[in-house]
């Protein structure tokens, strides 16, 4: 995840600008049917051979998606398919070894099986149809799955990532559609890292994805298969998420070429019904003026993430200049962006307004916040009370958060719609929707405000 900037502390020689901008209807009884075959995985080395049960109701009736028309509505299923240890802490903190801090050392320092069985268990268990039928009741439209391209069925060598998430992939986009809801596969870690963080699955200060064409045409290979293999499940397949465009000319250039020829490999191997996603690459939305013509009726949305919490100016604003720059800032540039140009989501954003997470920098990454990340910057305060189990937080802090929520989903329905960052985490309850919505600063129902207009002074 992050101005789009989420700065988890890889990249050393990125620049200030880059530190600046840094991610439920009940319906009638399951009736089980059988398992979908599980296919086969990367052919390069051994896979999960666990069947992978699939129990859905009586799928409802599904509606094709008014986009452009009608708001998205979304949340992401982070930490689910690509780990991030600030998600799922205790899976990190269960191998005894402080120096696995990403999915690629989670394969690499550990036996081969030892690491799989605990994918297994965490691929079954983290999500279940439960919380997509909490979602729909939750009045959302959307999930957002981020994928790591060594999950996706290929003859690209993955080592030491460890493949066999593809039919629990698989079984997530069956379960969406059984439930009403729409999906967006997020293609979120590509070969050689496309920005260094832990969440593209390795964690680098010397990221390659766009030095080394091998890498782009590996993506683009990928790409195929979730386009030919998902296509008719899903609504959007997302090109890649936040590349590193600030790294230098040739990044801007790489990803300039990925989303010309994504597009055409989506359109290709789907048709022309499935949305092709791009990102601005932490460049700003003002640095893609003009460059998909007629992209509304070629189906093609840009995701913009933003948060503001990963720098100290940032940090350093008070509660009502946070929403201020919502306001004030973001807001008019987006809107004018996505009526001049193309469809528009605030594809990750939370309530939080601080970096307190514990690993939300990076494993044994302090925070800004406390000033345990080191370095002799400024400290804001303590994290307490900002992070943790919500019965921690003080009302008055729930109270603003709802209004953070409030108006970042204005701004996310001046343009194409929302998507939250996440539905669930093990400890952090200020990034979860699930547990947002029950601490109350999170309606069950999205379209409910207790603070209307708040863009409106």
């Amino acid at each position: 995840m992050w101005w789009s900037i989420a700065l988890l502390l890889g990249l050393a020689t990125a620049p200030a600008l880059a530190a600046q901008s840094q991610c439920r209807l009940v319906l009638s009884p399951a009736t089980v049917r059988p398992s979908p075959p599980a296919p086969s995985v990367n052919s390069h080395g051994p896979h999960n051979p666990t069947p992978v049960s699939t129990s859905t109701p009586t799928p409802t009736p599904f509606v094709p998606f008014a986009y452009g028309s009608v708001p998205i509505r979304g949340v992401n299923l982070g930490g689910w398919f690509v780990l991030e240890p600030w998600i799922t802490p205790s899976i990190f903190i269960n191998t005894n070894n402080d120096a696995i801090v990403d999915e690629f050392t989670f394969g690499q320092m550990q036996n081969y099986q030892a690491a799989l069985d605990v994918l297994v268990q965490h691929w079954n268990t983290w999500l279940t149809e439960e919380d997509f039928i909490a979602i729909a009741a939750a009045g959302l439209t959307h999930v957002r799955i981020p994928v790591g391209y060594w999950s996706v069925p290929s003859n690209i060598s993955v080592s030491p990532h460890i493949p066999g998430a593809w039919p629990y992939i698989q079984r997530a986009v069956t379960w969406a559609r059984a439930h009403g809801l729409h999906t967006i596969i997020d293609l979120h870690g590509a070969p050689g890292s496309q920005n260094g963080y832990d969440n593209s699955g390795q964690r680098t200060s010397s990221p390659q994805w766009a030095l080394d064409p091998a890498n782009v045409n590996a993506t683009l290979a990928i790409i195929e298969v979730l386009a030919s293999q998902l296509g008719p499940m899903v609504d959007a397949i997302e090109l890649l998420n936040e590349v590193a465009g600030f790294l230098g000319s040739a990044w801007d250039s790489a990803v300039r070429d990925y989303w010309t020829r994504g597009y055409e490999v989506v359109r290709q191997a789907a048709g022309d019904n499935v949305v092709v996603v791009v990102g601005d690459a932490f460049e700003g939305v003002d640095n893609w003026q003009g460059f998909f013509p007629n992209a509304e009726s070629n189906r093609v949305m840009m995701d913009y993430h933003e948060y503001q919490i990963f720098s100290d100016p940032e940090l350093a604003r008070t509660e009502d200049q946070h929403i201020q720059f919502v306001c004030q800032s973001t807001l008019p540039t987006l809107a004018t962006f996505a009526s001049n140009n193309m469809w528009t989501v605030s594809g990750e954003w939370s309530t939080s307004i601080t970096d307190c997470a514990l690993w939300l920098n990076g494993r044994g990454v302090g925070a800004r916040w406390d000033g345990s990340i080191g370095g002799g910057g400024t400290v804001f305060g303590s994290c307490d009370g900002f992070t943790g189990n919500w019965s921690t937080f003080s009302q008055d802090y729930m109270t603003y958060m709802r209004k953070y929520w409030e108006v970042q989903v204005e701004l996310g329905e001046a343009i194409q719609g929302w998507i939250y960052w996440t539905w669930k985490t093990e400890s952090a309850d200020e990034w979860s929707y699930q547990k947002g919505i029950e601490g109350g600063w999170i309606p069950q129902d999205p379209s409910q405000r207790l603070y209307p207009g708040l863009c409106n002074g």
